[in-house]
């Protein structure tokens, strides 16, 4: 892509999910009209997430990304087989959400669950984890 200094990520398995709505909620950006699936890929459609990242990587991208992480640990572990690239997986406000509100509920133990959720994604192949838990996580972490 010719940005010799600066790494590329590409947003390469963006899925149409009902996980993003918390965060669409908070920054009043969830669609004023129709949706948008057609630009998001497909639950059902694992392949189609590889061709997006074999295209990505082809165009020049330093980073794969898949979003969001809980759900597509399957696409996960297939990009780290897969590419030779770091994989970003991005643990989104709706997993977030979850698993704040279950704990809030008494349903299950937040941290253990938070940590839980962050080791299945860095064990499905992600090098680099973005998630609403990072304060709350490195804390624990440095304990």
């Amino acid at each position: 892509a010719g940005y010799e200094n600066t790494p590329l990520m590409a947003y390469s398995a963006k899925y149409a999910s009902c996980f993003y709505g918390p965060f669409r909620e908070a920054a009043e950006s969830a669609p004023q009209f129709g949706d948008r699936k057609t630009y998001q890929m497909d639950p059902a459609n694992g392949d189609e997430a590889i061709r997006e990242i074999q295209l990505d990587v082809a165009e020049g991208a330093d980073i794969i990304m898949v979003k969001p992480a809980l759900p597509y640990l399957d696409i996960i572990r297939r990009a780290r087989e897969e590419f030779d690239l770091p994989i970003a997986a991005y643990n989104v406000s709706g997993e977030f959400a979850m698993i704040k509100a279950a704990a809030n509920l008494g349903w299950l133990d937040g941290e253990r669950a938070m940590m839980e959720a962050l080791t299945s994604i860095k064990r499905a192949g992600a090098d680099i984890i973005l998630t609403y838990f990072a304060q709350d996580a490195a804390k624990i972490l440095n304990r």
